[in-house]
């Protein structure tokens, strides 16, 4: 029995060309005489060709491999491409496609080759279009091209082609590639991405709607407060009036039944007529500041509460922050003190109530900031600068902490207890400003404390009188 180490072993290109060198040389060497070395040059050079001959056989060999590997793996591309794939010369005759298009036009692919591209429209306008773009080869790219596809039965296809230059080695133009899909599968996809960006705008509006009835919520005793006093003020008129119109009826109702002069004169002084008529023109007018007084406020809170997303308007800014400060102060205590110091009459264009809600947040914020504090303190200053009206919010609390500096204008992102924030404030305050065309930014002032930079572009040219310092 022989063992594995005596059989013999396998024949390969390699120890071929070997054992025929190896027997050629040792024929010639028995052949040879010691003084012909032509015949050693002879085998030197032999030996160099066949080694040659072995290295770029292993080459071939190898590139074979490879371009064995790159054709299955472009004809496995071609195959899983959903989009249609048009291969062509300059004269536009087909040679390759893939089964997408062979598919779509009921079509076997290996038919498709050799004929020309202008055979697979349906229509004459079509035809014309595709005989346009290839008679017209400048280099450029042709994009969305809309043209019409005939299938084996008959029937046409709308479709949206891409017309692209093929180049050989050395940049010459050999063709044209052709890609595309059905413009039914477009405006799917176009409708589905339409009805997504609907539902997100929706979703953005509820979002910000919700975080403004929240802080509404959060404000109401404030707002309470504020309606109090002209509501106090018109019904103490009120009652005066209604006292004065009793007097004024038991006046008259001598004067019908017609008492002498002395009397009526003592009746006018016991009833004080006189000093009645000279205070009843203050009561009135009184009267109707509270109820403009009330009737402004209510109107304040419904454009705050109202879905104003499509309202876009001149508005006076300042006015809007003195409203938004006035309601959170007064909410949250004397404790908290705002310093307001802005520019009058300053105009920006967009939604009042928004920026009141982005003024109200900051506000609100640096009231929970400075909680702990022992000074709670909020200064706001602000001033032109070029087309810009900036508006700086510093309060005296303890600052943002590095980490959370990057997060800060994060959807429900928050520092604050469970139950005292939804982490949307700052998010939808940010969207309001980028929207109106500003910038919302925040950092640590070197001095202590939160730092906020409101900034808006004005309504116009020359809108502004001044800055404050």
């Amino acid at each position: 029995m022989s063992s594995e180490s005596d059989s013999p072993p396998a024949s390969t290109p390699e120890s071929r060309l070997g054992a025929s060198r190896a027997a050629l040389t040792v024929d010639m060497l028995a052949g040879a005489s010691a003084e012909d070395g032509i015949w050693l040059d002879v085998i030197r050079k032999m030996d160099e060709v066949y080694n040659d001959l072995l290295q770029y056989e292993v080459a071939l060999e190898e590139k074979n491999a490879t371009l064995e590997d790159t054709q299955q793996f472009i004809s496995s591309v071609l195959t899983s491409m959903s989009d249609l794939l048009i291969v062509c010369s300059r004269a536009g005759v087909i040679e390759s496609v893939n089964e997408a298009l062979a598919s779509l036009l009921g079509i076997d692919a290996a038919a498709l080759h050799g004929r020309t591209v202008f055979d697979l429209f349906a229509d004459e306008e079509s035809r014309q279009h595709a005989g346009r773009l290839f008679a017209e080869q400048d280099g450029s790219i042709v994009e969305d091209c809309e043209m019409l596809l005939k299938t084996a039965n008959g029937s046409a296809i709308p479709v949206s082609l891409n017309c692209t230059p093929r180049y050989n080695g050395v940049g010459k133009m050999l063709g044209l590639v052709i890609t595309g899909r059905p413009v039914g599968e477009l405006r799917r996809a176009y409708q589905a991405l339409r009805r997504a960006h609907e539902d997100l705008k929706t979703t953005q509006q509820q979002l910000i709607h919700s975080e403004k009835m929240a802080s509404l919520g959060r404000l109401v005793a404030g707002v309470a407060h504020e309606l109090n006093n002209p509501i106090s003020f018109v019904y103490g008129n009120t009652v005066a009036m209604k006292r004065y119109a009793e007097r004024l009826a038991r006046y008259l109702a001598a004067v019908h039944a017609g008492v002498s002069p002395d009397e009526r004169e003592a009746l006018r002084a016991e009833l004080r007529i006189d000093r009645l008529l000279d205070d009843l023109p203050s009561l009135i007018d009184g009267t109707v500041e509270g109820a403009e007084r009330t009737r402004d406020i209510v109107d304040a809170l419904k454009r705050f509460s109202a879905t104003d997303r499509d309202e876009r308007r001149h508005f006076v800014l300042d006015e809007v922050v003195e409203r938004a400060v006035q309601w959170v102060a007064k909410a949250t205590g004397s404790q908290f003190e705002v310093k307001l110091e802005l520019p009058h009459g300053i105009e920006v264009a967009g939604s009042p109530g928004q920026l009141q809600q982005v003024v109200m947040n900051l506000v609100q914020n640096a009231a929970d900031a400075t909680e702990k504090s022992r000074e709670r303190r909020l200064d706001i200053g602000g001033h032109v600068e070029g087309g810009d009206v900036v508006i700086a919010f510093r309060d005296s609390g303890p600052g943002i902490a590095e980490e959370n500096l990057d997060k800060l204008f994060d959807p429900f992102f928050t520092t604050k207890a469970v139950g005292r924030g939804t982490g949307l404030g700052l998010a939808i305050s940010y969207g309001i400003v980028e929207r109106h065309g500003g910038r919302l930014t925040a950092c640590n002032h070197p001095k202590g404390g939160a730092l906020f930079v409101l900034r808006l572009p004005l309504a116009g040219a020359g809108a502004g009188p001044g800055s404050a310092a």
